[in-house]
């Protein structure tokens, strides 16, 4: 079976003109990649790994900004046979106290042979916990590319290839160990779901140390000679057209987006951005989020219709790290599923029942279908398979997984129940389409009744003042009632108090009125008050200790 640095000297040989990566960065012009420039680029790095005597199978961690030199410290230790991880790059947007923390924690279970990084995040790395820093300004230019150094490319298909490490708001302790094996049967599987033709362009903004961007957006193009348009995740932030303008510009036929980005792009790209913009080459543009939500398909291709995007193109999928990436798509050429279901049932009993008339109803949003080489079942709280419709935990089972949470045999033992992945994610099924609910470890027990923070910033979303992406509901400890309490912070764009007032007043009764919670909570606050994890979720955890720590500031 071929490794990962088998097929990257596969298309090296086949076509060192051929281009690889069409970089794009902020007040640069385009820098296109071809694979020569890769494989030469690669190298450099991979000398200066055999330079500081790291062995093959030990874990070297990556911090860099968006660049050449994250691309090529990536390939070069995979060429060289070092296990690489990218990290987030300390920006403005972190508390550079909880990264710290972060990646003590991170250090401390990982135990990686080396760091790379630059000469200014250099003082941020903990003494003592590494055994060496290699810095981008120190790693010397290569030669000519000369393959032939590195005689052991036929690596073991079962040795690890890299580690995933999650983006959650607990600290990053859980490296995602994935083969080679496992790496390359998921891209089979995938490419397969995608129809992936070798003409694709891709298209991809996505950060590199999320699955999403790593694997779709990274790891899929390059190993599979597919031309890939790469911008760094700030710049999209900052000018989300630049995504529209090199889809435009490149003939790009595929891309992947979370759900917030859907509604961001929608709400924050104006016309005059869109001026010759053409979207008609795009064939696929995935949602990868759980859930997907149909009310921010239909606002972004309201928005972007005109312009050429096809609807059929926005397809869905339920993806993690724990199977490399993919574990359903939406087929190519086809719409999304759509479910609508009766309201109660959903939120009170768990149970996606067909609408009453009359009745309140919700439009649930299928992930797709499963990939050909994945099975997955829905399960009870005693592990015992649930029939279609009705809302249980979604376990998995591949020949992708994970080989296991590096130096976590804890994690490891308690994810796995006889071969099966357990997610952590609730969902049903209906006729082979899956409709993911939500996360485990957000649900909020009030009164014995299971919620799901998902489902009432949803709710949230309907009252006028408050917008999609823009809301978050966790539980908080009532001891008078023994019983959590929900609470739901929304931002919002007025500063007058009796507007406020107003929005918190309506949401309180909508919430109220249209779910099985009596809403007490309701906190309304300025703009960017929210806290995002690093790859652009709603950081539920975090977002609790802040309005617990505002709340006790007040008393």
């Amino acid at each position: 079976m071929p490794t990962l640095p088998h097929l990257i000297k596969q298309n090296y040989l086949n076509n060192p003109r051929k281009i690889a990566i069409v970089l794009q960065q902020a007040g640069q012009d385009d820098l296109a990649i071809s694979y020569e420039d890769l494989v030469n680029g690669s190298i450099r790095y991979a000398r200066a790994y055999a330079r500081a005597q790291l062995c093959p199978g030990e874990v070297v961690i990556l911090i860099l900004q968006h660049g050449t030199d994250l691309i090529f410290s990536f390939w070069g230790a995979i060429l060289y046979g070092v296990i690489p991880s990218i990290m987030p790059f300390l920006t403005e947007k972190l508390s550079p106290e909880r990264y710290r923390a972060d990646l003590t924690a991170l250090l401390s279970v990982t135990v990686p042979a080396a760091i790379v990084t630059t000469p200014e995040l250099e003082p941020e790395i903990p003494g003592g916990a590494v055994r060496l820093v290699l810095l981008t300004n120190q790693i010397s230019e290569a030669e000519t590319p000369n393959l032939d150094q590195f005689a052991d490319l036929e690596r073991n298909p079962e040795e690890i290839a890299l580690l995933q490490h999650s983006s959650g708001t607990t600290g990053l302790q859980k490296g995602v160990a994935l083969s080679h094996r496992a790496i390359l049967n998921q891209l089979t599987a995938y490419r397969q779901a995608l129809g992936l033709r070798q003409e694709d362009v891709i298209i991809s903004w996505l950060p590199l140390y999320h699955d999403m961007g790593l694997i779709a957006g990274f790891l899929m193009p390059v190993l599979n000679a597919n031309t890939l348009v790469l911008m760094s995740p700030f710049d999209w932030v900052r000018a989300p057209y630049k995504l529209l303008q090199a889809i435009s510009r490149y003939h790009g036929t595929l891309a992947w987006l979370p759900n917030f980005a859907y509604n961001f792009c929608a709400q924050k790209i104006r016309e005059r951005d869109m001026a010759g913009i053409d979207l008609s080459t795009l064939r696929i543009l995935t949602n990868c989020s759980e859930p997907v939500r149909w009310e921010s398909h239909r606002r972004f291709f309201e928005r972007f219709g005109p312009y050429g995007l096809r609807e059929e193109a926005l397809n869905c999928s339920y993806a993690m790290a724990e199977n490399v990436f993919g574990v359903t798509q939406t087929p190519p050429g086809t719409l999304p599923k759509v479910d609508e279901i009766d309201r109660e049932a959903y939120l009170k009993d768990r149970v996606a029942r067909e609408p009453l008339e009359r009745k309140a109803s919700l439009k649930m949003m299928s992930s797709g279908r499963v990939l050909p080489n994945t099975r997955i079942r829905i399960l009870n709280e005693t592990g015992n398979d649930l029939p279609d419709r009705v809302i249980g935990e979604i376990a998995l089972q591949s020949d992708c997984m994970l080989t296991g949470y590096y130096h976590r045999p804890d994690a490891t033992e308690k994810a796995l129940r006889d071969g099966w992945y357990l997610t952590g994610d609730y969902g049903y099924c209906l006729n082979g389409e899956v409709f993911v609910a939500g996360r485990k470890k957000d649900m909020i027990i009030v009164g014995g009744k299971n919620v799901y923070p998902q489902d009432l910033e949803s709710l949230a979303y309907e009252v006028p003042g408050i917008h999609a992406g823009r809301a978050v509901a966790f539980g908080v400890d009532d001891e008078n009632s023994g019983t959590e309490e929900v609470v739901i912070v929304a931002e919002v764009d007025t500063n007058d108090a009796a507007e406020r007032q107003e929005i918190g007043d309506a949401l309180r009764r909508h919430i109220t009125q249209n779910s099985a919670v009596a809403l007490r909570y309701a906190y309304i606050v300025d703009k960017k008050w929210i806290l995002k994890t690093s790859s652009g979720k709603t950081a539920r955890a975090a977002n609790k200790e802040k309005f617990l720590r505002e709340l006790a500031d007040a008393v």
